[in-house]
């Protein structure tokens, strides 16, 4: 699957009674909205309905989402318990999601973004002072001046609206291929969601799962692997 344009296969990293972890590709949606365009909750569904030989509908919750642009990890719950205990982890800052990401310009430190973000009814976000507090720390993790990009490994505190986007543009420093923030370059934007952490919602062990971005596009100006 590529790019969203073979729908028909899921990159499945986990799987058991409880919970399934897949890989949502750039560009597909991580659920339905008004386009009506294929998204990645009714492929897991249509997966489970299948392969399980399952009657009727299909239970599955959607306890965070992604960018429709944005690659990278989801996790989804089979039943209603686990989605329960999954959004509890997420609201009490238990539940932690690792993005890499690009960006235009030298950072030269690491260092921690803190704004009030407002969502407007456009759909974009803002920084403004009547908005809620947004908290992400960064790493630097190579530097690539020849093309004036960096690329920093991302901890999302707070799941703000385009947050990570929105604080790093802010600063001068918008994502490669953000054509709603950044420059309009027609680029695939550079941000994944490679890496997750959270505590299984019945078993109680804690589980990571890694999955770095495909190398191509941008991607393959830096040296990845799996120790970042």
């Amino acid at each position: 699957m590529e790019d969203g344009k073979s729908m028909n296969k899921l990159n499945i990293l986990y799987e058991d009674n409880h919970i399934i972890v897949v890989e949502k590709m750039p560009n597909i949606l991580s659920q339905s909205d008004i386009t009506k365009d294929m998204d990645l909750l009714t492929m897991v569904k249509s997966y489970i309905k299948e392969r399980y030989n399952k009657p009727g509908n299909v239970y599955l919750g959607l306890v965070h989402r992604l960018d429709r642009p944005v690659g990278g990890l989801m996790v989804f719950a089979k039943t209603s318990k686990a989605a329960k205990r999954l959004s509890e982890q997420i609201k009490k800052h238990q539940f932690d999601k690792y993005y890499l990401a690009i960006v235009n310009g030298v950072l030269k430190e690491d260092g921690v973004l803190e704004d009030k973000l407002k969502k407007l009814d456009n759909g974009n976000t803002i920084v403004s002072d009547d908005g809620k507090e947004s908290i992400l720390n960064y790493k630097v993790l190579e530097v690539n001046k020849s093309n004036n990009m960096t690329l920093v490994k991302v901890n999302l505190i707070t799941g703000r609206h385009h947050q990570i986007r929105v604080q790093f543009a802010s600063r001068g420093y918008p994502l490669v291929g953000d054509q709603r923030y950044g420059k309009q370059d027609k680029k695939q934007i550079c941000l994944y969601a490679y890496k997750l952490e959270f505590i299984h919602p019945t078993t109680k062990e804690k589980l990571k799962f890694i999955k770095l971005p495909t190398k191509k596009g941008s991607w393959t100006l830096f040296t990845m692997s799996k120790n970042v």
